[in-house]
């Protein structure tokens, strides 16, 4: 939930190694021109290897009303990352992901000419399997979805998605082929 009478959400800047070098808070470090931040980014696939997609409640002020990979976020300062991509699949979901693992990480630069915002992250990727019915927070998920190969194509044509859906997507496939099986076709 949402509180803005609450702290300052802060997130933590990192090198292009990915070593922390500082902290910013979390608006100021993707304002134009962005600052290089810790993120993560989450893919749950259902037994059949559907992957679950969210598309993002219109109340946000990042990408609104996008679609987008499962879960996507920052881990708090000192957070490790694998321990936040767990919380906020719980925070946003309402669920736990089984069996998540690491798939990689990436780094880019995304500007968002609809909102002047940049995504300047340092993105560590997980892959993992979900097997109870999600519960999105209304506050951060307008909507859900689980999708095979194909139908996700014809989505992203078809649909606005965040502008670093298919970067993280791409460059987790080794991690999702192994979580979703080859079968699956990811």
């Amino acid at each position: 939930m949402t509180n803005s009478t609450a702290d300052p959400i802060m997130l933590e800047l990192v090198d292009e190694n990915g070593a922390t070098i500082g902290t910013a808070e979390k608006l100021s470090a993707h304002q134009a021109p962005g600052r290089l931040h810790r993120a993560f980014s989450v893919f749950l696939f259902d037994d059949m290897g559907r992957l679950l997609l969210q598309r993002r409640a219109l109340g946000k002020y990042h990408s609104p009303g996008v679609w987008s990979n499962t879960c996507c976020g920052h881990p708090y300062p000192g957070e490790p990352p694998f321990a936040a991509a767990a919380r906020r699949v719980g925070e946003e979901l309402g669920v736990a992901p089984w069996l998540m693992r690491e798939a990689g990480t990436v780094r880019y630069n995304h500007p968002d000419p609809a909102s002047g915002l940049v995504e300047q992250e340092y993105n560590h990727l997980f892959a993992g399997l979900v097997r109870d019915t999600p519960r999105p927070d209304p506050e951060e998920i307008a909507e859900t979805a689980f999708v095979t190969p194909e139908e996700l194509l014809k989505r992203h044509e078809a649909e606005p998605f965040s502008a670093w859906f298919m970067t993280v997507l791409d460059a987790a496939r080794a991690g999702i082929r192994e979580v979703a099986g080859a079968s699956a076709g990811w």
